[in-house]
């Protein structure tokens, strides 16, 4: 008995979209996307817009809260307080930023390397600062510098010297330079590192055929190849300056004189909302911090990313 050929069955015409398909999928999506949403608003969007609403209003003796419009903004934009801690904060950023990404950069690209030997313990001995709480971290080093019980103040008994007080009003920011600088060198390795693991060796091979060296490969190849990460790990750096908080917070009992409560925006508007109760004027300070880290961050984004 012989079996006639088949023919392939024919395949189902497509369905037509309809508006309850349509709506079908729409929900779909967002049952995806809705837990997301829920949290993004919640956790991000709903502060801002909380400290939004505060920054238009204003407690007064007489009368209670009432609408003062922009006034709170005029205020912080001319308030010394604001603009002392801001023009701190700026400095601490043009002089700390360049220094902690210099050092992660030069760490990374001598790992990469290949010629340094133990490099799975030095990448972990230099990123294990990273997972110290800032807040420890500042105490350690508070520690350290203190010239009556710590390090400093050893050093000075024991040899006879006098080394100047690491938290005076003249080296205090300084000091905190160093502290931000040892928790975050690793962090930044590590972007930097990530970033350069994936480079195409046969970019390496064509440099040296070329008979490029290792100072041009590396300015020639490899910092070109990672220019994203040294973009995003500048961003990073920026607004974490601008944020700038728990180290002078913590430090500010061992050196009082020196780390007053407007020494950064942050905590100058933790003073006014805690310490003070001006949570109106706290909110606005904050708004406008939030705005002027958001251009700087920006701009350096459309700087990075300008092709040469």
């Amino acid at each position: 008995m012989t079996l006639l050929p088949t023919r392939a069955a024919a395949a189902p015409p497509p369905r037509p979209l309809t508006l309850f398909r349509l709506r079908k999928e729409a929900w779909v999506g967002w049952g995806f996307a809705g837990p997301f949403v829920a949290v993004f608003g919640l956790v991000f969007l709903a502060p801002i817009g909380y400290a939004l609403y505060l920054s238009f209003f204003r407690d007064r003796l007489v009368g209670g809260t009432s609408f003062v419009g922009l006034d709170n903004y005029g205020d912080a934009l001319t308030d010394p307080r604001f603009w002392e801690g801001l023009t701190r904060v700026g400095l601490f950023l043009l002089v700390q930023v360049p220094v902690m990404l210099g050092i992660a950069l030069l760490v990374a690209l001598a790992i990469d390397s290949g010629r340094l030997y133990g490099k799975a313990f030095f990448r972990v001995s230099i990123f294990l600062p990273y997972a110290v709480p800032a807040v420890v971290a500042s105490l350690i080093w508070g520690f350290m510098y203190g010239t009556q019980f710590g390090l400093v103040g050893n050093i000075n008994d024991s040899l006879g010297t006098a080394l100047p007080d690491p938290l005076s009003p003249s080296l205090v920011l300084a000091s905190l330079g160093n502290i931000v600088t040892w928790e975050f060198v690793g962090y930044n390795m590590l972007i930097f590192y990530s970033a350069l693991k994936v480079v195409p060796r046969s970019l390496y091979e064509a440099a040296a055929i070329d008979g490029a060296g290792e100072w041009r490969v590396v300015t020639s190849v490899k910092l070109p190849a990672i220019r994203s990460a040294l973009v995003i790990a500048t961003i990073f750096s920026v607004i974490g300056s601008f944020q700038l908080f728990n180290e002078p917070s913590i430090l500010q009992k061992l050196a009082p004189n020196a780390i007053t409560s407007d020494f950064t925006p942050n905590l100058y508007t933790y003073s006014l909302s805690f310490a003070g109760q001006q949570h109106n004027y706290a909110a606005t300070v904050a708004i406008v911090m939030g705005v002027i880290t958001a251009i700087i961050a920006y701009t350096v984004q459309l700087r990075g990313m300008r092709k040469g």
